[in-house]
């Protein structure tokens, strides 16, 4: 697939209109066009190429114009597909289109004791705390998710070395000694991969430890949650 950006401006309303406020807000609309030819907008092949070519887009004008704020495509208000002529995509119109339903939170599973909500108000109120290994983890979640590997194994090895330190004044509870250890053996695994990583040289090897090894971070640091609030 060949494809085409076209970045334009328009205005969305609001989606909670206040009498104080204007009824719309200005919005960037991107639009990704396969420029092969026409091809099916509803396959999920089509749709995870297009996703991942707004994804590279927004990556690149984050870094082009040095810019944190620049959303990811899990931020869009509206994502629709659908077909029109070239002249029509060109200008982000089309012929027939639809609107995606948004994207769902993921959910605890069923059988987890982990509540967010109970978590956030145990912090506000002083009971727990948030270790920086946390907004770490989550940075490297997103990148992983969104396609930028590289950046997801250096985001990775910054949290799990954060991470083991400061974990340390919990490993007697529960058992986070042992999760603790299993994430001291993912170590040499994840700073390899950061290295490749920087050197350009990331490879499925790599990127099935950075996966692996984020999943377990992650695991340990909703039972340290938990064990906080007990």
């Amino acid at each position: 697939m060949r494809e085409v950006v076209v970045v334009g401006e328009g205005v969305a309303p609001r989606r909670r209109a206040r009498r104080d406020v204007p009824g719309s807000v200005p919005v960037t609309r991107v639009t990704v066009i396969d420029a092969a030819g026409a091809g099916d907008p509803d396959a999920p092949e089509w749709l995870r190429h297009a996703d991942a070519t707004l994804a590279r887009f927004l990556s690149a004008h984050r870094v082009a114009s040095a810019d944190p704020r620049t959303p990811d495509p899990g931020g869009a208000l509206v994502v629709r597909v659908g077909s029109g002529t070239g002249d029509q995509v060109a200008a982000g119109e089309w012929t027939d289109a639809r609107d995606l339903p948004e994207e769902e939170p993921p959910n605890p599973r069923r059988r987890s004791k982990y509540r967010p909500a109970e978590r956030l108000a145990a912090i506000m109120a002083a009971r727990d705390v948030t270790l920086a290994c946390e907004e770490l983890t989550l940075r490297a979640r997103g990148d992983l998710d969104r396609g930028r590997e590289r950046e997801a194994a250096l985001q990775l090895e910054a949290a799990l070395v954060a991470a083991l330190a400061e974990l340390v004044g919990w490993r007697e509870i529960g058992d986070l000694a042992t999760r603790v250890d299993e994430l001291e053996g993912y170590r040499s695994a994840v700073v390899a991969a950061a290295s490749a990583a920087r050197e350009g040289t990331l490879d499925p090897a790599d990127l099935e430890s950075v996966t692996a090894a984020l999943s377990r971070l992650e695991a340990a640091l909703r039972a340290r949650a938990l064990y906080a609030a007990e």
